[in-house]
């Protein structure tokens, strides 16, 4: 026993890999505002090596090169000025390992999500806990998962909702972001079948000016219940609409670091955030970022730009931290993508899902899905 505490004390990185996976879309293309399209996402997947052996993996995966200013060759390029700076570093230490990060590069929180999340699956394993309970501790909360709605024809949307009731989702995200008479009936016919308990997000993903969502909203039938994310793509535009509708805004593209946040919370200019685990930072941040909305009373979604199986491990574990007054829901990531990168204990049950109880982030990457490294650090 005395040995292996001198060997747990004793831990560091040793080696960094880096793996690029191809994640085509699951529904084929994939409609965006402003007529952004993605039928693939370049996915970055990181394993950390320590010097007694153990294994950590975390994963970075841009929704494309537009939706913020983050792209997957940067993700990469990003982790080559990155990883040599954390070799010899303790994993479990992860505020210092952020700090090692910030020093090696400003900015850039793409990039260094996949070492992070990497870092927190080292730490659980290396103390035998899930990854959820060192962010905070677990709640009891059955998490509901929300679907991801592209844009497209009204009818068409309300059926792709169908589906993913019939699957059990509680929650919908549903895409907008054109014309503000198309716009509304697109919103109207998603929301035609709402049930009791369900909760709506029309996100614009910032394809809004304030002249076109105060037209949309005014040509909603009234009573429809839903929050609007992401309206404007600029801070001004979004206050100024605040300040014009009584209907629920949440904060995403423009809630990306801890100065963001805070000042969302000076400006009372949101009821909550979309916390995107790899736009935010990793989980060191997202928990921070977690703690400043609880803080300021706001809801909070926990998802990601999208990823596979090794993103939603990190999801799962973060929002099972949220208190379930706090919690809207958490992303089903997986459904947006076609390739399996890991197994683990992640089943979505009627809708709902809890974080597994291995140590770490609980996953089991698929080496034959990941391929060779692209890059090696040592």
């Amino acid at each position: 026993m005395a040995s292996d505490s001198i060997e747990m004390s004793d831990l560091q990185i040793s080696r960094i890999d880096v793996f690029q996976v191809d994640l085509p879309y699951s529904g084929g293309v994939y409609h965006l505002s402003g007529g952004r399209e993605y039928t693939s996402f370049d996915a970055t997947i990181v394993r950390i090596t320590t010097n007694n052996g153990l294994e950590g993996w975390g994963e970075s995966t841009p929704f494309g090169s537009t939706y913020i200013a983050a792209h997957a060759l940067g993700v990469r390029a990003g982790i080559a000025e990155i990883a040599p700076k954390l070799i010899g570093l303790d994993p479990r230490r992860v505020d210092r390992i952020n700090e090692a990060m910030d020093m090696a590069l400003i900015g850039h929180e793409h990039a260094k999500t996949a070492l992070d999340v990497a870092c927190w699956d080292i730490f659980g394993k290396s103390v035998g806990l899930p990854v959820c309970e060192l962010l905070g501790g677990r709640t009891d909360v059955q998490m509901p998962v929300i679907s991801s709605i592209h844009m497209g024809e009204p009818e068409a949307m309300r059926q792709r909702v169908a589906e993913h009731r019939a699957k059990g989702y509680k929650a919908h995200s549903v895409k907008i972001g054109g014309e503000p008479m198309d716009d509304a009936a697109r919103v109207t016919a998603a929301l035609a079948d709402k049930q009791p308990g369900e909760f709506f997000i029309v996100d614009a993903n910032g394809g809004l000016s304030v002249e076109t969502a105060l037209r949309m909203l005014r040509l909603l039938p009234p009573g429809l219940d839903f929050v609007l994310e992401a309206p404007c793509p600029t801070w001004r535009e979004c206050m100024s609409l605040r300040r014009r509708t009584d209907v629920p805004i949440i904060f995403d593209e423009l809630a990306t670091n801890d100065a963001s946040i805070v000042q969302i919370v000076a400006d009372d200019g949101a009821e909550g955030i979309g916390l995107k685990i790899s736009k935010n930072g990793g989980l060191t941040k997202g928990r921070r970022h977690r703690d400043i909305c609880i803080a300021a009373g706001y809801t909070v979604s926990v998802q990601e730009t999208t990823g596979s199986d090794i993103a939603f491990a990190a999801i799962v574990h973060l929002g099972q931290t949220v208190p379930e007054r706090y919690l809207r829901c958490v992303l089903e990531s997986r459904d947006v993508v076609t390739v399996k990168t890991a197994d683990g204990a992640f089943d979505v049950k009627d809708g709902r899902i809890s974080a597994p109880r291995e140590p770490g982030l609980g996953i089991r990457p698929r080496l034959n899905v990941l391929g060779e490294p692209v890059a090696s650090y040592f």
